[in-house]
Order: structure tokens, then C-alpha cells, then sequence
């Protein structure tokens, strides 16, 4: 009797050892950001992209994709396999303020997962002193 109780546990420790979850990533992971290169948004996430690359054991690739005040990055990352692969580094502009002012052709709420926020970012205004 003791012998099967042995022999069952070692069965059913075998059977889940095969099910494990894939590994990510397997190859690179794309940061689309989508101003042009030397910006803020850019200064912010080659070193977030350094580190992430890091922390999930593979490299993770900026690709600066500016135009059309962010819209076409956005664009970009609403079209692509949600496989995981692509990230956006966006800004407030293009996900909540872009809807307001036209049509587009991406749904914030529902083309996106939000992950976290990354940075805060400390706007201006200013005259010429007399």
C-alpha cells in the first residue's frame, strides 16, 4: 500500500515537470518611442530600456518613431502582435489628449495595457525679464 502512495506522488511530480511556463523573452524586446531621438522621452527610456533589459535577461531595442505629436509611435504599437514584444513609451498626448481633438485610428482604452508610470515630467512657462 505504501509502495503505491510512493509510486503515485513520484507520478504526479513527473507530470507537472513538463508543464512549466514558456520563458520571456526569447529574443529582443522593441521600445517603440514615439518622438524623435535627444528628447525627453528618449533621454527617459534608453536607460529604463538598459535596465529592463537587465532585469528580464535580453536586450531591449529603442525605436524613436516621431511625427504627428507621437500618434504615429502610438500607431505603431496599436497594430502590433500583443505578443509582448512591443512596448510603448508614451506620453499623456497621444493616449488622452489625441482622442479629444480627432479621430484616430487606435482606441486608448481598449489597444493598450498600461504597466506603470515612468517618470514625471515638470513643464514650464516663462517670460523675457525686462
Amino acid at each position: 500500500m505504501r509502495f503505491r502512495w510512493y509510486a503515485t506522488l513520484c507520478l504526479l511530480a513527473l507530470v507537472g515537470h513538463g508543464v512549466q511556463a514558456q520563458t520571456y523573452p526569447v529574443r529582443p524586446v522593441r521600445m517603440i518611442v514615439p518622438f524623435a531621438p535627444g528628447g525627453t522621452a528618449d533621454i527617459i527610456g534608453r536607460p529604463l530600456a538598459q535596465r529592463l533589459g537587465e532585469t528580464l535577461g535580453s536586450s531591449v531595442v529603442v525605436d524613436n518613431r516621431g511625427g504627428a505629436g507621437g500618434s504615429v509611435g502610438v500607431i505603431l504599437v496599436a497594430k502590433a502582435t500583443p505578443d509582448g514584444y512591443t512596448l510603448l513609451l508614451g506620453s499623456s498626448g497621444a493616449i488622452t489628449i489625441a482622442p479629444s481633438l480627432s479621430k484616430l485610428s487606435y482606441d486608448p482604452a481598449a489597444d493598450f495595457a498600461p504597466i506603470g508610470m515612468v517618470a514625471q515630467v515638470v513643464s514650464a512657462a516663462g517670460i523675457k525679464q525686462e
